[in-house]
């Protein structure tokens, strides 16, 4: 389980919506320690890791942020840990 309230598998769009509610200061973008954290609280093995891969992986203008068109690449990376149906 993610949360309370919230089985596994989810969907793009939960998934989606979960990452958004890291933005912590409502930029609309997601910055690599709001990944971490966002990673940590799913209870994900090697959160760290991962989320440095992800966030590597996302962050095509590398600007150091994940921005709402960048969103889709995130979550189909993290899609391949199974959290997704």
């Amino acid at each position: 389980m993610l949360w309370k309230g919230v089985s596994l598998p989810i969907s793009n769009e939960q998934l989606k919506g979960i990452f958004k509610k890291y933005d912590k200061n409502g930029d609309g973008k997601i910055s690599k320690q709001e990944l971490k954290l966002a990673f940590k609280e799913m209870s994900l093995r090697f959160s760290g890791w991962r989320a440095g891969r992800a966030f590597r992986h996302s962050d095509i203008n590398e600007d150091g942020y994940i921005n709402e068109e960048e969103m889709s690449e995130l979550v189909t990376y993290a899609s391949r840990w199974g959290i997704i149906y």
